[in-house]
């Protein structure tokens, strides 16, 4: 459980459990870079896996309760594949759009995965990408953290360019490579600036609110952020890459508390345990060394909240899910 510092607090989180292993294939993850969460707690999650072994790269589609159901994608420059995708969102069909940074364009599969278009250029002009990396949908526009133009642009959901907001510097309202994107419940904008190591907020129409965070690692410092979500209650999670850990701010900024992982080992995780046996000794050496071997965050690079609650944190380098219940009910500490 993780709770606030200062005592008394109605926002705690409880773990619940994870999900994923390590795998290029199949029931488990590689280098995964972002997900998306669908009906039926359908995850989606994006496998960016390794330059030596591209053949992991693909989109894994699992639930939460940890059921594999199908994978897609894969590694290439064909319609479909991807170089280096980097963030996934879901339109309100479910429809799948996923951005690649090295190819510099978005691709739209349906629900099943099947391929339905692609678009986006290389470029710095109005409606060219250099390096997207983050995606957030709201009704029919998409937006697309574009970020070594330092901006984020806006497109319909079939790429035509709308709006941009955004330049180079460290001043408010400017970036130093842009990266995740989050929206709350009154469209406003949440853009993790990560060089600059902060989070920043607009309205819908690109206007500057507020900034959110220093460099560093103490309380509400960040060290290269770079995944953003607003659950129903306004509150603002922030995947702190390489301080390891997840971030809690109250939606005026004011820090709650962090999650530095609690993970328990999967039931993909015990399958492949059970079949290797050098595998379980390996790891009980680990654990005997380290109590908190395998417990903690390794790099998170996407951060969750669904309507149940629930706060999914994706872990990259440890290849698994780690899922908490945000409780309601005050707790005395």
């Amino acid at each position: 459980m993780s709770t606030h510092l200062f005592g008394l607090t109605d926002r705690t989180f409880s773990y619940s459990h994870s999900v994923g292993r390590n795998e290029f294939a199949g029931t488990g993850f590689r280098n995964p870079v972002d997900m998306a969460l669908g009906a039926d707690d359908i995850v989606y999650v994006i496998n960016r896996a390794y330059e030596n072994r591209p053949d992991g790269v693909r989109i894994t589609v699992c639930t939460i309760a940890e059921e594999f159901i199908t994978e897609f994608g894969g590694y290439g420059e064909e319609d479909g594949k991807f170089i280096w995708p980097s963030a996934i969102a879901l339109d309100k069909d479910e429809n799948i759009y996923i951005c690649d940074e090295w190819l510099n364009r978005v691709t739209v599969f349906d629900s099943n995965g099947e391929f339905i278009k692609k678009w986006g250029e290389t470029g710095s002009a109005p409606g060219q990408l250099d390096r997207p990396s983050g995606l957030a949908i709201s009704g029919d526009v998409i937006y697309v953290s574009d970020s070594r133009n330092n901006r984020v642009q806006k497109f319909s959901l079939d790429g035509q360019f709308q709006s941009s907001f955004g330049e180079a510097g460290t001043g408010p309202g400017q970036f130093n490579m842009p990266w995740g994107i989050g929206l709350d419940r009154d469209g406003n904008i949440y853009v993790t600036d990560w060089r600059n190591d902060r989070v920043q907020q607009f309205n819908e129409s690109g206007e500057w609110l507020a900034s959110f965070g220093t460099s560093g690692d103490g309380v509400g410092q960040f060290n290269r952020p770079n995944s953003v979500c607003v659950d129903s209650d306004g509150d603002i999670y922030i995947s702190d890459w390489l301080n390891n850990r997840v971030q809690v701010l109250a939606p005026d900024g004011r820090f709650i508390t962090q999650l530095l992982g609690d993970h328990s080992l999967s039931q993909w995780g015990k399958d492949k345990m059970v079949s290797n046996p050098d595998m379980i000794r390996q790891r009980q050496l680990a654990i005997t060394h380290s109590a908190d071997f395998d417990k903690k965050f390794s790099h998170p690079t996407a951060v969750k909240a669904d309507s149940q609650n629930r706060v999914t944190v994706l872990d990259s380098t440890r290849g698994r899910i780690q899922v908490y219940i945000k409780n309601k009910e005050p707790v005395l500490i």
